[in-house]
């Protein structure tokens, strides 16, 4: 119990903490409404769990043996988080149409969670540095599994929330605007941020 709690600790800051896909969650959540951006929390979800089996299965570590594909992986990752970072920016806000403009979807939930750089280094690090099962490396295996999917249930559908009560709070255009902006070039800074440190 005592090492699930000090997984959970560590997880939740590392995992939950600013990066593409927690901002663009927030972003969609301002921009859209939580209920529009529930497509997308579903796909970030789907993308984050499944870059947490291939770090668990060691696939991870056959992607990153080739510097091309990792390279091909960052810049379709990038290219989307700009272009998601337009949409979000450029986005309607809620009182100037009704929230009529369309938010991401599962889709690109799925992709931009399973091209996050944060993604494997937050979770990579999680993984690897803890064991609840010392013994029984399946075990170990199938319990972090669990653990850390909730966990990645729980940091994103926080963020999607975050973003959602700047909608319901802004209905002012400009505030909205601004806030919708903002949300945009905190993305971009994001993705810079992951793209220089890797």
């Amino acid at each position: 119990m005592r090492e699930l709690i000090l997984l959970l600790l560590a997880a939740i800051p590392l995992m939950g903490s600013p990066g593409p896909a927690t901002l663009s969650l927030a972003a969609t959540g301002a921009a859209f409404g939580t209920r529009r951006g529930l497509p997308y929390l579903y796909g970030i979800v789907a993308g984050t769990t499944l870059v947490l089996f291939l770090i668990a299965t060691g696939v991870t570590g056959l992607l990153l043996a080739s510097p091309v594909l990792v390279h091909l992986i960052t810049a379709a990752a990038a290219i989307y988080i700009l272009y998601l970072a337009y949409r979000i920016a450029t986005a309607p806000v809620i009182s100037e149409q009704g929230m009529t403009g369309k938010p991401p979807g599962f889709r690109g939930g799925l992709a931009l969670a399973v091209a996050n750089p944060k993604a494997f280094a937050a979770i990579g690090a999680v993984y690897s540095g803890y064991g609840l099962v010392p013994a029984e490396p399946v075990l170990d295996a199938i319990a972090k599994l669990v653990a850390l999917t909730l966990v990645i249930v729980l940091v994103n559908t926080t963020w999607l929330a975050l973003g959602s009560a700047f909608s319901a709070a802004l209905k002012n255009p400009r505030a909205g605007r601004a806030i919708n902006v903002t949300f945009a070039l905190l993305l971009v800074f994001s993705v810079a941020s992951a793209v220089l440190a890797g």
